[in-house]
């Protein structure tokens, strides 16, 4: 097993720096066709992007003192494997020769207005990044990295279970979406996060291969 790979499954221990993980909330590889990806630094980006989205709301967040006791807990860490999932992508992205994609800037609007706010736009995300690696898994050449990637993929899923169970929804539809989990069109995506991007088209080029 290559270091490279191996930072991927195990992690990498350093956490990006508060401020730092900002990224386009942009889960658009569900359901892509082959042409979007021509390597796997290539999807690796691409989930690069989600993790930087991820690890910023949970920064903002968990800064906001909306959530209390055992939820405040679980949010705390949530965000702490969001950010790791940052740094390893990252330094992966840079073992295999890569330029790790940039960051743009996103603005969470009212996602921090409540509990409920906050709890709800979380579960969405979270579900979002589940689509998402599921939907990369088929452009990833490497088998070990496709390994490692399915392990983000069941730590994204279990954090989905944990806020919707948070939050109270019924199971089947909402602490679990179902038998099986599916992707997402990009397209739909890309349509749903573009509130939240300060400069929709500037991610728009940013992610277009």
């Amino acid at each position: 097993m290559t270091d490279t790979v191996r930072d991927l499954i195990h992690g990498n221990a350093s956490l990006v720096a508060p401020g730092a993980a900002l990224g386009a909330l942009t889960h658009g590889f569900e359901l892509t066709s082959a042409k979007d990806f021509s390597s796997d630094v290539e999807v690796l980006n691409y989930a690069l992007t989600l993790e930087y989205l991820e690890a910023e709301f949970y920064r903002q967040g968990n800064s906001a003192g909306l959530l209390k006791g055992q939820e405040k807990k679980y949010l705390m860490q949530i965000g702490a494997d969001e950010a790791s999932h940052v740094a390893t992508v990252m330094s992966t992205v840079q073992k295999l020769g890569g330029t790790p994609v940039g960051a743009p800037a996103v603005d969470f609007g009212g996602a921090f207005d409540s509990r409920k706010s906050y709890l709800t736009t979380s579960h969405i995300f979270e579900n979002k990044g589940v689509g998402a690696y599921l939907g990369a898994a088929g452009f990833i050449k490497d088998k070990m990295i496709l390994q490692a990637a399915a392990g983000i993929f069941g730590v994204e899923a279990r954090h989905a279970a944990v806020v919707g169970n948070l939050l109270g929804l019924k199971a089947e539809g909402g602490v679990y979406m179902g038998s099986t989990e599916v992707g997402i069109p990009k397209a739909d995506v890309l349509k749903a996060v573009t509130p939240f991007l300060q400069d929709p088209a500037k991610v728009a080029a940013a992610i277009t291969y």
